[in-house]
């Protein structure tokens, strides 16, 4: 028996369980945006009415409304309720195998080499699961078929709304090479310009390029994208179990103002980082290596990471991290727009401090914290505030506790 895996991606998902709630909108135009009185106010999502009219995501509610006029509805997100769409649909992946791996809210490989044995009968049971979540959830979703997750990955994103497309050892040359290479998983837009710099602009191109030259001028990388073009992607589908573990917890924002110095970065981050803590003392975890990512007002982004000597869930150790990253790499050509914190590394239990580190330090800034926290579930979230961003009074209105939590899955080529 050979490998089947799936990758089933939601149709639209955050403007199809809009409509799939308001049956009216249906046949409109829909986006969904963030809350606009925030300047949240950008297109995440559309349906593919909205689509043919030109709109992007990323564009801002004012240029959609630009291109669709009167037609056009727009829909505040709510998370909490695509999160709960999202794991029914999950729960159907899960009675065809133990192996779901989750990429996003509205994705998910699924192993099925244990059920099929030829490439019809995968593609069969590609299909009663697209029925089945129509019928029991309302939604439609597009599959790939193929022996590995890349290809299975592409073959969802080939045939949409609502189909299944099979790559298979026998057709991927055909059906992957023709493709642009920005198609192929985790190739970005830096990584596409050095592929064109070589001439490689299909995965044709890159399947076929000299794989030392590749290691060369890209590292493991480039070998893994080469290996992937060629379908020798081997990496498994994780577990239930694994899939479900936190790999990491951040918070991100996109601030009510433009942020225009450091001591406005630093209030931000570190509200940030109060509400990572929180959510790491609730699930007795620890972490050690800190991420922090910044947006500027053009919309170009990075994110830089640092790891710290001992494993912390206390505010102020990641804050300090992340601040200290900020001024390292940030150069102020622009304003701020968003900033985010994240800390990944986890373990849980006892925490060995190093010879640097007093344990009954970091005791009492847990504790310290948890007062903090106790207060804040008591009386609301603003009975105490940071006292350096209450100069600002736009700013003084942030609540991280109300911004959406991430839980970020590990990367691929890391995951490896």
């Amino acid at each position: 028996m050979g490998r089947y895996i799936l990758h089933c991606d939601l149709n639209n998902f955050y403007a199809s369980v809009e409509s799939l709630f308001d049956p009216s909108i249906r046949n409109k135009a829909v986006v969904v945006v963030g809350d606009e009185e925030k300047r949240h106010g950008i297109v995440l999502a559309k349906n593919y009415i909205a689509k043919e009219y030109g709109i992007k995501t990323g564009d801002t509610v004012w240029e959609a409304r630009q291109k669709c006029g009167e037609e056009l509805v727009c829909k505040t997100a709510r998370f909490d309720l695509y999160l709960y769409v999202s794991r029914l649909v999950k729960s159907i992946y899960r009675e065809y195998s133990s192996r779901v791996e989750s990429f996003g809210i509205d994705e998910a490989w699924i192993d099925i080499s244990h059920l099929a044995s030829s490439d019809n009968e995968a593609v069969a049971i590609a299909d009663n699961i697209r029925s089945r979540v129509i019928a029991e959830v309302g939604l439609t979703i597009s599959v790939g078929v193929s022996f590995n997750k890349v290809f299975a990955k592409l073959g969802s994103d080939m045939k949409k709304p609502n189909a299944t497309t099979l790559i298979s050892k026998s057709n991927f040359q055909d059906l992957v090479w023709k493709l642009p290479v920005e198609e192929l998983l985790y190739v970005g837009r830096a990584t596409k310009k050095k592929f064109e710099r070589s001439n490689i602009v299909t995965i044709g191109d890159l399947a076929v390029a000299d794989i030392k030259y590749l290691k060369l001028t890209l590292g493991k990388v480039g070998e893994s994208l080469w290996k992937f073009a060629r379908g020798l992607d081997d990496s498994v589908v994780s577990h239930i179990k694994d899939s479900e573990k936190i790999k990491s917890f951040g918070n991100s924002t996109t601030c009510p103002i433009d942020l225009q110095d450091n001591a406005q970065v630093k209030s931000v981050i570190y509200m940030l980082a109060e509400s990572v803590a929180e959510r790491m003392r609730e699930r007795g975890m620890y972490g050690t290596t800190v991420s922090m990512w910044v947006k500027d007002v053009d919309l170009v982004s990075f994110e830089r990471q640092a790891t710290l000597s001992t494993p912390t869930n206390v505010s102020s150790d990641i804050g300090r991290m992340a601040y200290k990253l900020f001024l390292e790499h940030y150069n102020w050509s622009k304003d701020v727009r968003a900033v985010g914190v994240r800390i990944s590394g986890l373990c849980q239990g006892v925490v060995q401090c190093d010879i640097f580190h007093n344990m009954e330090d970091l005791d009492r800034n847990q504790k310290l914290e948890s007062t903090i926290e106790n207060l804040r579930s008591r009386f609301g979230y603003n009975i105490i505030r940071r006292g350096d961003i209450m100069s600002n009074e736009l700013l003084s209105t942030l609540n991280p506790t109300s911004e959406t939590h991430i839980i970020h899955p590990i990367g691929f080529f890391k995951a490896k």
